[in-house]
């Protein structure tokens, strides 16, 4: 009578439904980051392309993420977070120039690292989920531009929606240079502020 191949016991300590529960955590850490990443380069980037990028199936992505619009749901949630938790572990105190400055330079980074995002899901996400994007910089960088123009610092003889507006152009503006080989990652930065230093100061 041929031998029964015996049953795999799970380490000592851990139950089989444990086991799988890990593997589920770290899929769908796998596959966030690969969206993260992929989307961040192309906005079409397909749900077969981030699956490969995860190391993992369409069968297992689907998994975890009914649609590729779900999937974009919590990518960009997660972003929104990274930034809020980003900004809000900064202080912009001192001379309105220097931290302006300062914020712009933080701020191009997270646009370069997520701005793509929002260009992937504004096809698919509701237009108040895309605007969550933008509200934490947007605001940090009103009070800024408030504070700015009321210690004289800044232009006055432009309204402050339309200064936020140019800065998010220039932001994202960069970014493209970057993916488009124009300007390295390294030079970014500094351009962004020279140039927007350049046009707000008074």
């Amino acid at each position: 009578m041929p031998a029964v191949p015996a049953t795999p016991v799970p380490p000592s300590g851990t139950r089989p439904d444990e086991g799988k529960r890990a593997d589920a955590r770290r899929n769908i850490e796998a596959i966030l980051a690969a969206a993260t990443r992929l989307l961040a380069v192309d906005p079409n980037a397909s749900v077969s392309e981030i699956a490969r990028a995860a190391g993992v199936g369409r069968v297992t992505l689907y998994g975890h993420f009914a649609t590729r619009t779900v999937l974009l749901q919590e990518v960009m949630a997660r972003a929104i977070d990274q930034t809020d938790k980003a900004l809000s572990g900064e202080e912009f105190d001192g001379d309105p120039a220097e931290a302006l400055g300062r914020l712009l330079e933080m701020t191009w980074h997270l646009t370069h690292r997520f701005g793509a995002l929002v260009v992937a899901a504004s096809g698919s996400l509701p237009p108040e989920e895309i605007r969550r994007a933008h509200d934490e910089p947007a605001e940090r960088v009103r009070v800024l531009l408030e504070r700015g123009r009321e210690q004289g610092a800044f232009r006055i003889d432009m309204p402050v929606e339309w200064q936020i507006s140019v800065i998010q152009a220039v932001l994202h503006g960069a970014s493209a240079a970057v993916h488009r080989g124009e300007i390295s990652a390294e030079q970014a930065p500094s351009l962004v502020r020279t140039t927007l230093l350049a046009a707000l100061l008074r």
